[in-house]
C-alpha cells in the first residue's frame, strides 16, 4: 500500500509565500514523475508543476516565476515553493507521483489535498 500525505497548507496574505510539502511511503520501488495540482471553488483540477525524476520541471504559466517545485529523492518527498502569492491561487492542492510497488505494478497516486487561502 502508497500514501501520500501532504502538509504545509494554510492561511497567507497576498504577496506571501507557502511551502507545502508532500511524502510518500509504503510498498514503493521507484517513484517517476511527481507533480502538484490545484482545484479553486468550483473549477476543475489543473495542473500546477510537475518534476521528474532527473529533476526535469514543468509549470502552469499563472506560476512561472513564481513558484518552484523540487524533490528528495532519499525521502521521497516532493515540495512546492510558492512566493508572491495571489487571492486566485486560492485552491486545495494535491500533490500526485507515479509509482511503481515492489510488485512491479506502476500506477498514479494522489494525496489527500491541503488547503491554500491567499487573502488580506
Amino acid at each position: 500500500q502508497v500514501q501520500l500525505v501532504e502538509s504545509g497548507g494554510g492561511l497567507v496574505q497576498p504577496g506571501g509565500s507557502l511551502r507545502p510539502s508532500c511524502a510518500a511511503s509504503g510498498n514503493i520501488r521507484s517513484i517517476f514523475t511527481m507533480g502538484w495540482y490545484c482545484q479553486g471553488s468550483g473549477k476543475q483540477r489543473e495542473l500546477v508543476a510537475t518534476i521528474t525524476s532527473g529533476g526535469t520541471t514543468d509549470y502552469a504559466d499563472s506560476v512561472k516565476g513564481r513558484f518552484t517545485i523540487s524533490r528528495d529523492n532519499a525521502n521521497n518527498t516532493v515540495y512546492l515553493q510558492m512566493n508572491s502569492l495571489k487571492p486566485e491561487d486560492t485552491a486545495i492542492y494535491y500533490c500526485t507521483a507515479r509509482i511503481q510497488t515492489n510488485f512491479l505494478v506502476v500506477r498514479d497516486y494522489w494525496g489527500q489535498g491541503t488547503q491554500v487561502t491567499v487573502s488580506a
